[in-house]
């Protein structure tokens, strides 16, 4: 038998700035036999990516190991020598990061990108670095591989330079692969060729994977093994089939039922409460760090930190109460809304959209239709979801809805009118009656403006709540609506997490009280505890308001908990619609049964066997 490519003991990091340290990752304890996908799972600070940091030593300034060991191969890497390290890394260890974007070089070609990196973990003796590229690029199920070699980042999908990233990191056979998040935000099909690539990558070569997602479900099924981490710890680790549907931890069995579910019964998601605690509080706690967030809490657990409990072979949580963990239970599932007599809101007819092109994979005449006889409604209080992968037409049919873009043909109203030719009255009816959230909250906001100027934002536009006091009263009514303390509209965004945000965003948009919210994907790359918290907020706030929403995302489980009704969109047509659960249930239409495939199924015990491309509806 061999020993573990990589295996930790004692391990921990700290935060060594100022007078000050404060713990980062704590009794840290693990091994990773070659061949084998071990998933980190948690929230964002629970220090999954800090491992991987670890691994290769780039710790951020003031970061440091203080104790333990961390071997690969049985060599220390904390002490093991820069030449030393650099030469591992790239070879031995892979890495592929979460944005693949932000991988790969903008102002080089695929190409150079793709031959420095040849060069530098070396060729065979003879070998041209073009024909070693495009092996890897086959290996790697991209298409027309001479071509992508002269193209640009910029010039390619997420899926195809995330395919050309792990090309790149499997080029050197190695031994350690880490892949961080790699399929965060990306449409469902495209994360199922990723992850299925990544596995036959992994078999191929019997790379030792670690695989860092916040998605226990998808952890589940293409992991051996799981460590749920939480404050820098971990909370539980054992085989993944078992952890999942068996999890002993409260906090694993918190985040699973967080995930809505994409098949069985509906039910409703289990929300959080608070944050996670930070560096200065950790290190003044005594007692489960879990504990303040715990529904199975008892004195007991602020006492002291509790030890690892044996759960089954190979099996262990950090919890004394582990027999109570299956008691934890979701609340029920909001019923979905009758709306046979409500108003309707919103009506399209045969909306379409052409752009004129120079060239177009579509259409030989250079034309092409982003959105093609769209046929849609939106009834008082109804919420729509439309999903469909990257380049559907998705994001297409919501400008045309918020305004943002006028149509080539068809038909808009709202409330009865007729806003099709988007003039000035039109754009100032829209304003009132219609509002939007986007999906990067980052960017979205300000960052020169405090909260409170934020969300109050649309009066000023419309000229509402003038007096510099009504305005504050009216953003103070808005953060406590959206679960901001009131202390937050004196903040900047950047002093905000990811999840306050959005929830900014949702306020500035509720600002004038509107009847639809065009929400775009604004829950996609974010944790499930916040996404649970979202979802939750968008309900109530629906309850109290009225107001309805077309909700575009590609994860097609949270469609199923928060939807109405649902269209399914592909190359710019609407191919099925309907009830949300009956669509779900018994879809009609091929490319709907290929999307729900590529979803990683509830149930452990059921193989992950998704349909990629059934009839030949695929967009990549």
């Amino acid at each position: 038998m061999t020993g573990p490519i990589l295996q930790a003991q004692g391990l921990c990091v700290e935060s060594l700035g100022g007078k000050e340290s404060f713990p980062v990752l704590t009794d840290l304890n693990f091994s990773l036999q070659p061949g084998k996908i071990l998933g980190l799972v948690g929230e964002s600070g629970a220090g999954k990516s800090m491992i991987g940091r670890t691994i290769s030593q780039y710790l951020p300034n003031g970061f440091a190991v203080t104790k333990g060991t961390l071997k690969f191969d049985g060599e220390d890497l904390v002490g093991m020598a820069a030449e030393r390290r650099r030469n591992l890394l790239g070879r031995d260890i892979a890495f592929i990061p979460q944005e693949p974007l932000s991988g790969l070089n903008p102002v080089l070609s695929v190409g150079q990108q793709m031959k420095e990196h040849l060069l530098r973990i070396g060729l065979a003796p003879g070998e041209n670095w073009r024909e070693r590229a495009l092996k890897e690029f086959e290996a790697v199920h991209l298409p027309h591989g001479a071509a992508l070699l002269e193209r640009y980042p910029h010039q390619l999908s997420g899926g195809m330079c995330q395919r050309i990233l792990i090309a790149m990191a499997f080029a050197s056979r190695p031994r350690l692969l880490i892949a961080d998040e790699p399929t965060t935000a990306l449409d469902v099909t495209i994360q199922a060729r990723i992850v299925k690539l990544i596995a036959e990558m992994q078999k191929r070569d019997g790379t030792a994977v670690i695989f860092i997602t916040h998605d226990l479900r998808l952890a589940s099924q293409i992991s051996d093994e799981i460590m749920v981490l939480y404050a820098g710890r971990p909370a539980e680790l054992g085989p993944a089939k078992q952890l999942f549907s068996a999890p002993a931890h409260p906090y694993t069995r918190c985040l699973q039922l967080a995930n809505p579910t994409i098949t069985g019964p509906r039910r409703g998601l289990y929300i959080l409460p608070e944050r996670m605690p930070g560096l200065r509080v950790l290190k003044e706690l005594k007692g489960c760090r879990f504990a303040s967030r715990c529904p199975n809490v008892i004195d007991a657990c602020m006492i002291t930190e509790p030890p690892f409990m044996a759960i089954g072979p190979d099996h262990i949580a950090a919890c004394i109460r582990t027999e109570a963990t299956p008691q934890i239970v979701a609340p029920p599932a909001v019923p979905a809304r009758d709306q046979a007599t409500a108003k309707t809101h919103l009506s399209a007819e045969k909306l379409t959209k052409a752009y004129t092109t120079s060239w177009s994979p579509f259409a030989k005449r250079g034309t092409f239709k982003a959105v093609n006889s769209v046929d849609l409604t939106l009834a008082e209080g109804e919420f729509v979801g439309i999903v469909g992968e990257s380049g559907s037409g998705k994001s297409s049919l919501a400008r045309l809805v918020v305004g943002l873009d006028k149509p080539t043909d068809g038909r808009i109203e709202l409330a009865g009118r007729d806003v099709t030719a988007n003039g000035a009255s039109d754009r100032a009816y829209r304003r009132q009656y219609i509002q939007m959230v986007f999906q990067d909250p980052q960017s979205a906001l300000n960052p020169r403006r405090r909260i409170g100027s934020i969300v109050t934002q649309a009066n000023e536009a419309t000229g509402t709540h003038n007096s510099s006091r009504e305005r504050m009263d009216r953003a103070a009514e808005l953060l406590k609506e959206i679960g901001l303390p009131p202390d937050a509209a004196m903040r900047y965004p950047s002093q905000l997490s990811g999840g306050q945000k959005q929830r900014v965003n949702i306020a500035r948009a509720l600002c004038t009280l509107p009847k639809i919210l065009v929400a775009d994907e604004i829950v996609s790359g974010l944790d499930v505890s916040v996404q649970a918290q979202l979802l939750d907020l968008l309900l109530k706030l629906r309850d109290e308001h009225g107001f309805s929403m077309l909700f575009i995302s590609h994860d097609l489980s949270v469609v199923r908990y928060l939807c109405d009704r649902v269209l399914v969109m592909y190359r710019g047509e609407v191919v099925e619609s309907g009830r949300t659960e009956a669509v779900f249930a018994n879809p009609q239409h091929p490319y709907t049964r290929s999307l729900l495939a590529a979803v990683p199924p509830d149930d452990v015990s059921l193989e992950w066997s998704p349909v990629l491309a059934e009839a030949g509806y695929q967009v990549e």
